[in-house]
């Protein structure tokens, strides 16, 4: 089996990164500074959201093997790290409370009244219920959303403070008066080393991130549409146990 081998020009990058002037050597430890903490984000959300599938999954399977739709939760099962599972508990405390008519603490939820089949939820009741729903779907959207504003910022503004590092390179060498009887390739190799560093160094940057964040931004998706399927399937659920009948 043949492996590709990649190597990468690191002496190279360290030469230059010396070669450029202190204007380029800022701008690539910003970027160096922003990819770490973009790939640090990544990775962290990453692994949140692959727990959060998986617990997902094992609520959604746990919840659809009882008969009635708040079944798990007087059950006191709870799966915390799971944004659906959190909807659920949100929409059964607000059931609770249009139901015995207080607050909807954890305690007075447990009193039976929840799964009590002779009570029926009025309009504005059903309606309080769906509002509950809707806040705790737009709550876990920006959780599960959080933190991913940067790693779009580092993945757009790399390039541009890559190219920005470039022609500023470019620009402070050029400026410069060469001694006489230098030899014009000789000057030149060195200049054109020091400025490309930025915005290579921005490519690299903005490239992985950019895979990185779009292939989060597509989970992140598959669990907003669970969500919200979800939340129209429990709130169906409870309408059939409790919406009063005309």
């Amino acid at each position: 089996m043949m492996l590709l081998m990649i190597s990468v020009p690191v002496a190279s990058m360290v030469s230059a990164f010396i070669l450029s002037n202190l204007a380029g050597k800022a701008i690539v430890l910003v970027l160096v500074v922003a990819s770490v903490i973009a790939w640090s984000l990544l990775i962290a959300k990453w692994m949140d959201l692959q727990q959060a599938a998986e617990v997902t999954r094992a609520f959604l399977s746990a919840y659809r093997k009882e008969a009635h739709p708040v079944a798990l939760f007087l059950k006191r099962q709870r799966y915390v790290p799971s944004p659906v599972y959190a909807i659920y508990e949100k929409i059964c405390r607000a059931l609770g409370g249009a139901l015995e008519g207080r607050s909807s603490d954890a305690d007075d939820l447990f009193m039976g009244a929840v799964s009590a089949t002779n009570q029926k939820l009025n309009d504005i009741q059903t309606n309080a219920v769906r509002n509950a729903a809707d806040r705790a779907r737009a709550t876990q959207t920006v959780m599960l959303e959080r933190n991913m504003g940067f790693v779009a910022l580092a993945t757009t503004s790399a390039p541009l403070l890559g190219l920005l590092g470039t022609l500023w390179v470019a620009m402070d060498a050029f400026e410069r008066t060469p001694p006489q009887g230098t030899d014009l390739a000789s000057l030149i190799a060195p200049i054109v080393s020091g400025a490309l560093l930025p915005m290579v160094v921005g490519l690299l940057v903005a490239i992985p991130s950019g895979i990185g964040y779009n292939l989060l931004t597509d989970r992140i998706r598959r669990l907003g549409v669970e969500m919200e399927d979800f939340s129209q399937e429990v709130l169906s659920s409870i309408e059939a146990h409790y919406l009063h009948q005309k």
